[in-house]
């Protein structure tokens, strides 16, 4: 297949998704703040192993996290992976002498990826992936009335990927992203009396983003490989608008705009500075460790203030850190069915950017830990096929801390399909 041809199918894939991954499958109130949650580039075999692949490069699997993996893809192959997520999540909220439950379900469309080689020492990729999700809904009273707080949208990526290999064991990559998508944040205040005021706040992006990945691999004898990893994004200035509108819903009238600022000068987002550490054995057994790191401290959120209503500028920042750690064993690469099966475990820590206000106006971190695990299963198609069917099942506990104000655990369910197959093969005729 030639490299036209692929990057014509790949317009059209995209065509065809991106309205699928503009609707938002988050649902939490902390996706209130700052720019929502944001997501890590992980596929759904990584997502079952707690998230890893900063020193994952098999070649049969795509690791966006890393785009110094590419090039472990042979010149015959071509990988093409989807994914979908259905989430159950329940809520305990902490109210001033109350305390709140409720659930919600959601689920759709997470990625769209696919890799392929460009030389022998060369592979690239290109997908569509989401960046950050808001989504929520509560209410709460307020003096003479009541308020109810919405959220939707999300900032999602294009990417584009080259990776080649500079000598025996080490490898280079780079991801460029353009980033789109709108933020928004709706306010219904409700009076007694019956009218009712309605404040949105919306932030559109539309940036790029540039991600740099280095791998290094080497053997211990001959069943032992280790492979170190890191990336590096560039932190800079968002780049698009934010506007706060406020609208009479009780009363037939136009929308009436309290302002619009650019993002360039106003809001900023840091480096991420991540790496890991992988450990195959015989192909059969594998472990990976993974740190992130990301100084949010710093960075700014636009704030847009309307006679003393602040529009935007809902969060204040702390410094972004997460430790995975996952683990996945194949019985028999070349046994029966259940031998190739892939059976994975994982969990990670993060602590959070987002911070949150207590009743006693203190900030409180915002904490996400998981336990997470999966079985990567052979497409029964046919014994030479590479497809794999990846299932994941995940719990993830998000809190605040040192005050417990909003406290969820929600169940996830994840499904993608690699598709492996030799596309590059040329049949000879006899």
């Amino acid at each position: 297949m030639k490299p036209i041809k692929i990057l014509a199918l790949f317009v059209a894939l995209i065509a065809s998704f991106a309205p699928l991954a503009a609707q938002n499958n988050t649902i939490t109130p902390y996706s209130r703040f700052g720019y929502g949650v944001l997501r890590d580039n992980v596929s759904s075999a990584q997502a079952a192993m707690g998230g890893v692949g900063y020193a994952m490069n098999n070649g049969r699997q795509i690791n966006v996290m890393n785009p110094a993996s590419y090039a472990a893809i042979d010149t015959l192959t071509f990988l093409f992976d989807i994914g979908v997520d259905f989430k159950y999540l329940t809520t305990t909220q902490q109210s001033i002498g109350s305390t709140q439950k409720g659930h919600n379900t959601t689920g759709g469309l997470n990625y769209v990826t696919m890799q392929f080689p460009v030389t022998k020492y060369m592979g690239a990729s290109v997908g569509l992936l989401p960046y950050s999700q808001v989504g929520y809904s509560f209410g709460e009273e307020i003096q003479n009335g009541e308020s109810a707080f919405s959220g939707s949208g999300s900032i999602n990526q294009v990417y584009a990927g080259l990776s080649g290999k500079l000598f025996k064991g080490f490898t280079i990559g780079l991801n460029v992203s353009y980033l789109f998508g709108t933020l928004l944040n709706d306010e219904y205040v409700t009076a007694d009396n019956g009218s009712q005021t309605l404040f949105e706040r919306s932030v559109e992006v539309s940036d790029y983003d540039i991600r740099f990945g280095a791998q290094y691999s080497f053997n211990i004898g001959q069943k032992n490989r280790f492979t170190l990893g890191a990336v590096y994004s560039l932190g800079k200035k968002f780049l698009g608008e934010a506007e706060g509108i406020m609208y009479d819903t009780s009363m037939d009238t136009e929308p009436k705009s309290l302002g619009c600022i650019s993002l360039k000068e106003n809001a900023s987002r840091p480096a991420t500075h991540g790496a890991g550490i992988n450990y195959i054995w015989d192909d059969r057994f594998m472990v990976e460790a993974d740190f992130t790191y990301q100084p949010w401290k710093d960075c700014k959120i636009p704030e847009l203030e309307v006679d003393g209503y602040q529009i935007v500028g809902l969060s204040e920042f702390d410094n972004r850190w997460k430790a995975a750690l996952g683990f996945q064993f194949m019985p028999d690469p070349r046994g029966n069915y259940f031998k190739r099966i892939r059976y994975r475990l994982g969990g990670y820590l993060n602590h959070d950017y987002i911070t949150v206000r207590g009743f006693d106006g203190a900030l409180n971190n915002v904490r996400d830990l998981g336990v997470t695990l999966g079985l990567g299963l052979p497409a029964p198609i046919s014994r030479m096929t590479k497809t794999v069917v990846n299932v994941g099942f995940e719990y993830h506990r998000r809190y605040s801390t040192p005050a417990s104000l909003v406290t969820e655990n929600y169940f996830q369910v994840t499904l993608g399909i690699n598709f492996n197959e030799l596309w590059f093969w040329q049949s000879k005729i006899q």
